[in-house]
């Protein structure tokens, strides 16, 4: 409340007796309490009621703390953006882009080669690739020292290479259902490597098809799966393979392995990673190692 002095003329009546101490006064001030309410509009502009009100005013300069506080926060979110972005996540944003451009698990093999090598050593002397563009990698497995490479392709091959049908003629690559037994004897291979196939397999077949690829192994299986949700559908792989890949997650893996029985290599899983590592490789696919079935 504020107070408010007024001022009252006030005539003093000469004939009463208060009026010879009074007369010397032909003015009294008198000062009174007033109770007016003040808007709370007043209350906000004014701005001393309330903290930091001062700085919210449109015609008030920005608090310099204020200022401070949000560069700050703003340094902070691109220093985590960048850390996302070059392997803070599971997957770098190289490798990201490699699947978004539509890289498959079985250019990845290119990629990993080097490190498979470190981990399977003498294992990589007969090798069988099942899976898409088997030619070009049986062609690739071929250029390495003391390596023998066979391939089958699971659906009818529409690659009119020279080299692929010189590869087919020879026999060193074969058109193969993988749903059904593979034409070979078991244990034919040192290490069997498998991507992108069991992508478009249901449950149904998966069980049979890894029974098959570990019966023609000795010494392991590789597996390369891609990630869920880092492949678009296009109308490519749809006229090839009939069906969308069904991209699972690891853990879902880790369970059918299980379930069928097929243990973990870990040895070599360990050798793989360690020499990964040290290289910075980072693989855009899921990578399995298995051991065979005796």
């Amino acid at each position: 409340m504020k107070l408010i002095s007024k001022t009252i003329n006030i005539t003093v009546d000469s004939r009463s007796p208060s009026s010879l101490s009074l007369s010397s006064f032909r003015r009294i001030t008198i000062l009174a309490m007033s109770k007016r309410p003040v808007s709370l509009s007043r209350r906000l502009g004014d701005g001393a009621s309330i903290p930091f009100m001062r700085s919210l005013h449109p015609k008030s300069r920005p608090s310099p703390m204020l200022s401070i506080v949000l560069v700050l926060v703003g340094a902070f979110l691109m220093i985590g953006y960048v850390y996302s972005g070059s392997g803070g996540s599971g997957v770098d944003k190289t490798t990201l882009n490699r699947l978004e451009a539509g890289a498959s698990c079985s250019s990845e093999i290119y990629q990993a080669l080097p490190y498979l090598k470190k981990a399977y050593g003498d294992s990589m002397h007969r090798v069988l690739h099942v899976g898409p563009n088997t030619c070009s990698v049986v062609s690739k497995l071929l250029k390495e020292e003391d390596t023998e490479a066979w391939g089958v392709e699971p659906y009818d091959s529409d690659d009119s290479d020279a080299n692929c049908i010189n590869l087919v003629r020879k026999g060193s690559v074969r058109i193969a259902d993988i749903k059904f037994p593979l034409p070979y004897k078991s244990r034919s291979f040192s290490l069997v490597m498998v991507s992108d196939a069991l992508d478009y397999l249901s449950p149904k077949y998966l069980n049979s098809t890894l029974l098959e690829l570990s019966r023609v192994s000795a010494d392991g299986i590789v597996v390369l799966s891609g990630y869920p949700g880092q492949r678009r559908v296009k109308v490519a792989e749809m006229s090839k393979f009939g069906r969308p890949a069904k991209l699972r997650s690891s853990s879902w893996w880790v369970r059918f392995f299980a379930q069928t029985k097929l243990e973990e290599n870990k040895v070599a899983n360990k050798k793989f990673e360690a020499a990964a590592g040290k290289a910075g490789y980072q693989s855009s696919c899921q990578i399995f190692h298995l051991k065979s079935r005796r």
